[in-house]
């Protein structure tokens, strides 16, 4: 993914006013981003803590989804996997992300959802550069370019219903 200015950010997104893309909390230290590692630039919000962000490159141009969060509710010993990276992780380290459609839809308070790793670091857990808490991903036969782009298609997918 290419750098990304806070100005990129805040015009990025989709299901959110101008006005609330203005207020949103942008990440600081995005000059420090590992940007050649990343498929999408997500993070949450340190002053609203159900808020979270992503934001990708689709057809040349960055595309931004604001988010609500709620973490999986799954047994003590119960694993959740990410629906975009299928990494897996123990408790609280998968949540469900659920993003406000686009347009009168989303006005009319019409959302879609996907369980997603909690600090949306999928492309770091794809690449090694960051272990779940768990240790370990599941050894896939998949190249890791293979897997990179099986997570880019599911997170194509998840907007292409907003």
């Amino acid at each position: 993914m290419k750098a990304l200015t806070e100005q990129d950010i805040r015009t990025s997104f989709i299901n959110c006013s101008k006005g609330e893309a203005k207020r949103l909390a942008v990440p600081r230290g995005l000059e420090a981003r590992p940007w050649d590692d990343l498929d999408f630039l997500g993070w949450r919000d340190p002053g609203a803590p159900d808020r979270s962000y992503l934001v990708v490159e689709r057809e040349g141009r960055p595309v931004g989804v604001a988010m609500r969060f709620q973490p999986a509710q799954r047994g003590f010993l119960h694993r959740s996997m990410c629906s975009l990276c299928l990494t897996t992780h123990p408790r609280g380290g998968v949540s469900l992300m659920t993003a406000r459609r686009a347009g009168a839809a989303g006005r009319e308070g019409n959302s879609v959802g996907a369980y997603m790793c909690t600090d949306l670091a999928c492309s770091l857990y794809l690449r090694g550069l960051k272990v779940p808490e768990s240790g370990a991903r599941f050894e896939e036969s998949l190249t890791l370019e293979e897997q990179i782009d099986r997570t880019r298609r599911n997170l194509l997918a998840f907007l292409d219903k907003l």
